[in-house]
């Protein structure tokens, strides 16, 4: 590049596009050759390293507080004066590099998926995106402003997930039902805003070539050659035959211990074996400084990356009013470094939560050694074995001697918690992701939000029995409306219950060999998207299945193991 980009964060926030043009134009104006396609190519990924951190950090700044107008304006003008701008240049680049027939070296996957993207673009979609990214803000600014008020406090509702644990059953039930009616006062908002994204994905669908199809569209879009929409329904059944079977074993065992006829919606997060619910740590500085001393253990190189990520304060873990929902980890490329958001409030989900994250960041830290941005793409099904990967090999750790959280008998009821929470929630990401099946194979049906009502709930009595939900119909047929990907980033789900099937293979390794299955981790983390999905789990040590076989052997490892968990900690 002829001239530097800004190298501060506030100037860029105020550039146009008329001054990123210029980098655009001078690329596509290069004569392309074999002498000069090395440099043109680091040119190229550096351009798109620094337009993508700008689009990163100004999105990062709309949920760090979503009622910050200034914030939400900067992205808005960014959605619908750069980014419609930036795609159709990038689309020009790619264009031209596939008509040279040059191939540079370890771009097989990269080529491929450029063809792809080439192949999607319509210019009339661009509007289109910035339409879409703008009512997933307006979900998002709906669902991070309800609270309630609790014991004269005013809560947010990810504040209330430590009332549900609390012993006294009334309680909870009460915390519960009160959380509950507050979603439920938003439901006909977030259905206004169902029918618009709706009709916006279709319109995106059509305008590519894929009339009535989002789902193949999506397809296309999400670079998913390995697998199929027959294969995910495999997947399904495997889960119903393999899984459901003992996600309703551990709820019998739960409402058995609980002394209950019957298990409740509010009973789900208190301790089954009547001790304190786990207070891991006391605030998220003390969150931070033992997650360094777990990924320190986990591997020294690890746990480098973490403590860089704090002294650059790469962290907003804290929970409060007005802060988005969920919890994220996102790339800024052109500093090679990842930025880790979550609403942590002090329970043990958001230990969990932050080893996730935190397996995303050091993906980033881990393909940064690639030369060209392409080369780090990763497909967000091996992206998430790298952060729940992360979770199982960090878990012989979580002990206060090994720097953690607790004593023995307290990581064994986490360990306990998280091993169940795996079978718990393979047969939900079946209902979400058979939901999304059924809504853009029916996209007319959809369009009614009463139908997905129904459907949702036909879903979930079909692979989540085992708790009673009589009186409260209304709640579990609207539970669509609290999955924030169904409305911000529709189809990405499937992925976390595949990357949860090789992640148990990767923890089946490190039971054996701890230190080899993290050097087989991290190899394949290297990798970036340099290669195909199978071969990127055949590095870590696992196997790309959809197959009730896999699922079985993996379903016993951890039915197994949750045995002897619970004979530690009962």
């Amino acid at each position: 590049m002829s001239e530097p980009f800004p190298k501060t964060r506030d100037e860029f926030l105020v550039w146009s596009w008329p001054q990123i043009e210029p980098y655009y134009q001078a690329l596509e104006s290069c004569v392309l050759g074999p002498t000069n396609l090395a440099e043109w190519l680091a040119d190229w990924s550096h351009l798109t390293e620094h337009v993508t951190t700008y689009q990163s950090r100004l999105y990062v700044d709309t949920t760090l507080n979503t009622a910050d107008e200034e914030a939400k304006n900067r992205f808005h003008r960014y959605l619908d004066e750069i980014y419609p701008a930036v795609q159709a240049a990038e689309q020009k680049l790619k264009e031209k590099l596939l008509a040279s027939g040059l191939e540079p070296e370890g771009w097989a996957i990269p080529l491929r998926n450029m063809r792809t993207e080439a192949a999607l673009f319509r210019a009339e979609n661009l509007p289109l995106f910035s339409e879409e990214e703008k009512t997933s803000h307006e979900y998002a600014q709906l669902m991070s402003a309800q609270t309630v008020e609790w014991e004269g406090k005013e809560l947010t509702i990810s504040q209330m997930r430590t009332i549900y644990q609390e012993p006294d059953r009334a309680t909870r039930e009460k915390a519960w039902r009160l959380a509950a009616e507050r979603q439920l006062a938003d439901r006909e908002g977030i259905n206004q805003l169902w029918g618009k994204l709706l009709t916006i994905r279709l319109q995106l669908a059509g305008n590519a070539g894929y009339k009535d199809d989002y789902r193949a569209f999506r397809w296309q879009q999400f670079l998913r050659f390995d697998y199929t929409p027959a294969n995910c329904k495999e997947f399904h059944h495997a889960i119903l035959e393999e899984v459901v079977p003992a996600a309703l074993r551990i709820y019998q065992r739960r409402c058995r211990r609980l002394g209950l006829e019957t298990l409740r919606p509010w009973d789900l997060n208190v301790d089954v074996f009547g001790q304190p619910a786990l207070r891991p740590f006391s605030d998220t500085s003390d969150l931070k400084t033992k997650a360094s001393a777990i990924f320190h253990r986990v591997d020294p190189q690890l746990g480098d990356y973490f403590d860089i990520m704090q002294a650059e304060q790469l962290l907003d873990l804290d929970n409060r009013k007005n802060k988005a929902p969920g919890a994220y980890c996102i790339d800024f490329p052109s500093i090679h470094r990842p930025f880790i958001f979550a609403n942590s409030v002090g329970i043990h989900d958001d230990v969990q939560t932050l080893l996730h994250e935190s397996g995303h960041a050091f993906h980033v830290f881990q393909n940064s050694r690639l030369p060209y941005y392409v080369q780090r793409n990763v497909t967000m099904e091996f992206a998430e074995v790298a952060s729940m990967a992360m979770e199982l090999l960090a878990a012989p750790y979580l002990t206060a001697d090994q720097g953690g959280f607790y004593s023995p008998a307290e990581a064994a009821r986490a360990r306990l918690e998280h091993l169940e929470s795996l079978i718990l929630f393979w047969p939900y990401m079946a209902v979400v992701d058979s939901f999304q099946q059924w809504v853009y194979e029916n996209p007319e049906l959809a369009k009614d939000p009463r139908h997905c009502d129904d459907r949702w709930s036909e879903q979930w009595r079909l692979f989540m029995p085992g708790v009673d939900w009589s009186g409260m119909e209304e709640a579990m047929a609207t539970g669509w409306h609290r999955k924030l990907h169904i409305h911000e980033m529709p189809f990405y789900y499937v992925e976390y219950g595949l990357a949860q099937l090789g992640s148990v293979q990767i923890w089946r390794n490190a039971l054996r060999d701890q230190a080899g299955a993290v050097a087989d981790y991290r190899l394949a983390l290297s990798l970036g998207g340099s290669v195909a999905l199978p071969v990127l789990f055949q590095t870590a040590g696992a196997r790309f299945a959809f197959d009730a076989e896999t699922m079985r052997e993996a379903v016993q490892l951890l039915e197994s193991t949750i045995l002897s968990l619970e004979a530690q900690v009962s």
